[in-house]
């Protein structure tokens, strides 16, 4: 969703789970501690609501819809290659449909500057996903995006 800064939490060789939804993450997260004789991942981490940590007390729930939601538009729109109109059919949101589809627009340039991730799910945004930077949102809502 773009929330990363490109010389801070993006330095790095290799993004593990770049391509993994944020609900995904935190399933694994609490498997592996299901799995193990003692948390290793602390629960508190799992338990505390994902930030970008810009500001003091700022949440990613501020700005983006609930990570159930957020993840099933974009599994829609990614993976499933559904289009603005299909989105909007399947009864979801339409404010939230395009803030979604213009922020996974908008960061396209940080996924060309971040490390190589490995891919985990069926279409990751390595080598299965690239749109051009200077696409523009209008030609989505006209259904030529």
């Amino acid at each position: 969703m773009g929330y990363c800064t490109i010389y801070g939490d993006m330095a790095g060789g290799l993004a593990v789970i770049s391509d993994l939804p944020k609900t995904m993450v935190y399933r694994i997260a609490e498997w592996l501690n299901s799995t193990a004789s003692k948390p290793v991942i602390p629960p508190s981490i799992i338990k505390k609501p994902p930030s970008a940590e810009l500001r003091p007390g700022q949440t990613d729930q501020d700005s983006l819809p609930p990570y159930p939601l957020l993840d099933e538009i974009l599994k829609r729109y990614i993976d499933e290659h559904q289009s603005r109109a299909d989105l909007l059919r399947a009864g979801l949101d339409e404010v939230t449909v395009d803030r979604v589809i213009s922020l996974v627009k908008n960061a396209e340039f940080k996924r060309v500057q971040a490390a190589l991730g490995l891919k985990v799910i069926d279409k990751s945004f390595g080598e299965g996903w690239r749109m051009p930077v200077a696409c523009r949102i209008g030609q989505e809502k006209a259904g030529h995006g």
